[in-house]
């Protein structure tokens, strides 16, 4: 990678003046106190963006070898390469993988018996073009749309739809398009997920995850079903057609009885997420007496429990539940790890070895064996590890903090890696999106803290109403209450951190995305002064033009009770006038830099574009930066460098 990329493109901001000063006084530090190397600096954009991602593929089929790939970012070249690698399970050297990772494990996409390959690709089933409906108008570019789901993340609909194909593997035979004419059974689009289909264990049955809904009830609905496909009798069967929630991730226990995660409420998203086990046609809800909410889960090779992965209090840890059948065994389910650490998937296991990826705010993703039997870690994969010891980490701490109503809220506190409790540092009040996203040890290469902390400035993150980990009903408790107690909890947060000698109350800046962008525009009208600066990307300002311009309108009629047209809805109602920030601009009065992308179809374009309207014919000091072909994220390693060197000279110039 071409360092000097990177300072042609910083070089004139002001925030790298604050990074060198940093770095100086690092290294003054390590001087005097012979604990830290002189070769370790502070976190930069460039350094951000050398670290390697990791991507698990699995344990190879002689359980002798982790295989993953690892992309490595290139912002000269604007996009990354990608290598396969294994390394032994006990740990040591890596090597390359010359003819890709896949071959190596065991691949779901071929059946048991090793006779057909599963796939997926578009097949076109709707005329939606200019062209497809004008064919001697091939040069025209039109879109005739008769109903909603018309466009989805990014994406705008072309009347293709993703189907489900088997053919012979390593052998000749044309392909078998299960879903041909039959548009029942057809995928929203705009693709499967590598886990929505999978074989069953005999090679008679394909199972996959579809959206039976079209337009604008597809649009309403979060109502996906788990379907089996006999491939000799060629007959469908819904397999949870009685829950009206979100049904997905389906994968077969070691002895072969059909798991998957459900939602059961229909429109809710963030719904309570279960593991539910088909045994001999009666379904049993593993976790439904746990009051927590799962990632994902992986059956130990034993069949008699399952591991799976969920937020708790400021983290994700690994869990595991019993798997009793029909016995009169009663069901419980045991937490495994602790830390300040998030867990994020089970690659698989060997004897008492699980194989973890597993990450903080400090460290990207690496993958990890966890001891079942005596709880002992090791670190696997190092992909990252030389990079890391030059590199001074933040200090993290875990702050419980008493909320208006009398609960404790977790807050976890980032302080830069040179702090001295005896100076006062600008604060930045980190506020998720979701709303029902975990806030917890992620590592981001976006809402980077390691990166804000090292630019000289504290970061408070609290875990407020509306994030799981804390049980289903502090989840719920966000859902038609946008701009009530998580708006508290956020300034119960920020003003105790204030009462602490080392942060600058008169530099205190809030910053988010998504929901976290529409709390900066609600906290901008209702702050009192206490914020000198905001930064909201992607966020919500209009929750009524919200409404009309959205992609999942299942999304606002649960979160916000329903349309904004609806008189005689008390909640939606309460919603559109109580909490949507634009009722509260004329009290904004201070500077903040709006973010938004072009392609994001989630919280489309005109909620950045009326916000910073608002803002200019205000005259109040603000900045728009609009990214046409980035959608709710920032995805394009130039795009993302830009992104972070206009967040710090932001706050340089107002914070």
């Amino acid at each position: 990678m071409r360092q000097y990329f990177f300072y042609i493109c910083i070089c004139h901001n002001i925030f790298v003046f604050r990074m060198k000063i940093n770095l100086i006084f690092s290294l003054i530090f390590s001087m005097t106190t012979g604990i830290i190397s002189n070769a370790q600096h502070v976190m930069t954009t460039t350094d951000l963006w050398k670290l390697k991602r990791i991507e698990p593929l699995g344990i190879s089929k002689d359980k002798k070898y982790i295989v993953y790939k690892i992309k490595t970012p290139s912002v000269s070249g604007n996009n990354f390469s990608t290598k396969a690698y294994k390394v032994p399970i006990e740990g040591g050297e890596e090597r390359e993988i010359i003819e890709g990772g896949e071959s190596l494990v065991t691949n779901n996409k071929i059946s048991p018996d090793g006779k057909h390959l599963l796939y997926s690709k578009q097949v076109k089933e709707e005329k939606l073009l200019g062209k497809d409906l004008y064919p001697a108008l091939e040069k025209s570019n039109v879109y005739v749309f008769n109903s909603l789901d018309y466009r989805h993340w990014d994406t705008y609909n072309e009347g293709l739809y993703y189907h489900i194909f088997y053919k012979k593997y390593n052998g000749r035979g044309s392909e078998v398009d299960i879903m041909d004419k039959k548009p029942y059974y057809s995928s929203s689009p705009p693709t499967f997920g590598a886990d929505d289909y999978i074989w069953s264990p005999d090679s008679r049955k394909i199972i996959f995850v579809s959206k039976k809904l079209r337009g604008t009830k597809a649009a309403n609905s979060t109502n996906t079903d788990i379907y089996e496909y006999d491939i000799e009798k060629k007959t469908f069967q819904n397999k949870t057609s009685k829950n009206l929630g979100y049904d997905t991730a389906p994968v077969f226990s070691p002895s072969g009885h059909l798991t998957w995660l459900q939602m059961k409420r229909n429109g809710y998203e963030a719904d309570k997420n279960d593991i539910i086990v088909d045994y001999s046609g009666k379904a049993i809800n593993l976790t439904e007496n746990w009051d927590g909410t799962v990632n994902n889960f992986f059956w130990d090779p034993k069949g008699d429990k399952v591991y799976f992965v969920a937020p708790v209090e400021g983290t994700e840890q690994l869990f595991e539940v019993n798997f009793p059948s029909l016995s009169k065994v009663p069901i419980k389910v045991r937490q495994i790890t602790k830390g300040d650490f998030n867990i994020k998937k089970v690659i698989g296991i060997v004897g008492e070895l699980l194989f973890l990826t597993r990450e903080d705010m400090n460290h990207a993703s690496e993958i990890f064996s966890y001891n079942s039997t005596n709880g002992k870690w090791k670190q696997i994969s190092k992909v990252n590890a030389d990079f890391y010891k030059k590199i001074l980490p933040s200090k993290v701490e875990k702050r419980w903090i008493s909320t208006t109503d009398g609960k404790k809220m977790l807050t976890w506190v980032i302080f830069p890696p040179d702090f001295d409790p005896n100076k006062k540092y600008p604060t930045l009040l980190y506020l998720q999106g979701g709303p029902q996203s975990a806030l917890s040890q992620f590592y981001s290469y976006r809402w980077n803290f390691q990166l804000m902390a090292a630019n000289g400035y504290i970061v408070v993150a609290p875990n407020r109403r509306g994030m799981p980990g804390y049980g289903v009903e502090w989840n719920e408790k966000i859902s038609k209450d946008w701009g009530g107690q998580p708006m508290r909890d956020y300034l119960s947060a920020i003003d105790t951190l204030s009462k602490e000698s080392y942060v600058d109350e008169n530099r205190l800046g809030a910053v988010g995305a998504s929901y976290g962008g529409y709390s900066v525009y609600f906290l901008a009208g209702i702050h009192n002064n206490r914020f000198k600066t905001f930064i909201a990307h992607a966020g919500v300002f209009n929750l009524e033009s919200m409404y009309g311009t959205t992609d999942e309108l299942f999304f606002n009629n649960w979160e916000a009770g329903g349309p904004y047209w609806e008189k005689g809805n008390t909640a939606a109602q309460k919603t559109y006038k109580k909490f949507n920030p634009i009722r509260n601009v004329e009290r904004w009065n201070t500077p903040m830099l709006v973010i938004h992308g072009g392609r994001d179809y989630r919280v489309p374009i005109g909620q950045g574009q009326e916000a910073f309207q608002a803002l200019q014919q205000k005259g109040i000091k603000s900045r728009f930066i609009y990214f046409p072909e980035e959608n709710h994220w920032i995805l394009k390693p130039q795009n993302a460098v830009i992104w972070q060197n206009e967040f710090f000279k932001w706050l340089s110039e107002t914070l």
